[in-house]
């Protein structure tokens, strides 16, 4: 797991966009990952259940993240107060426009976006069809377009 961990904090990261949600969706994968080791039936790459589990949790701290939010303010302004971000506002807004998004539509926007993913990877990593996922890919496009349009 150690060979994985900085290569998953990343995943995690760019999905999350904050650190520390990254390191508690990283820590929660791991005791996830325990747990369901005796689950594992190495069908797939040993990462790619981690990465999945990763995924799962991101989701997870997403949907709380975005209840969380709603009530407190944008999440864009963490962003922006983060030691380790060092975008430009382009970079801001666009997550500015990503949070916006619904939870499932921001994960497939940044493993296509930010990690380049082929729809067949992340098919499987996400348990989805590719169709599914390309669709989702393709909203997610057309809104954040429509919010730079906004501006």
């Amino acid at each position: 797991v150690d060979q994985f961990t900085e290569s998953l904090y990343w995943q995690a990261r760019k999905l999350v966009t904050r650190h520390d949600l990254a390191d508690d969706v990283l820590q929660d994968s791991f005791i996830s990952a325990w747990k369901a080791l005796p689950k594992f039936k190495g069908e797939s790459n040993f990462y790619t259940w981690l990465f999945r589990i990763v995924c799962n949790q991101s989701f997870a701290s997403l949907k709380k993240e975005k209840r969380y939010t709603e009530i407190e303010g944008s999440s864009v302004a963490a962003l922006n107060e983060d030691p380790f971000f060092n975008g430009d506002k382009a970079l801001a807004d666009l997550h500015k426009a990503i949070a916006a998004l619904p939870v499932k539509q921001q994960i497939v926007f940044k493993l296509r976006y930010f990690n380049e993913m082929p729809y067949h990877q992340m098919s499987k990593v996400l348990e989805t069809s590719e169709g599914a996922l390309k669709a989702s890919y393709h909203h997610a496009k057309e809104k954040i377009k429509k919010s730079f349009q906004l501006d």
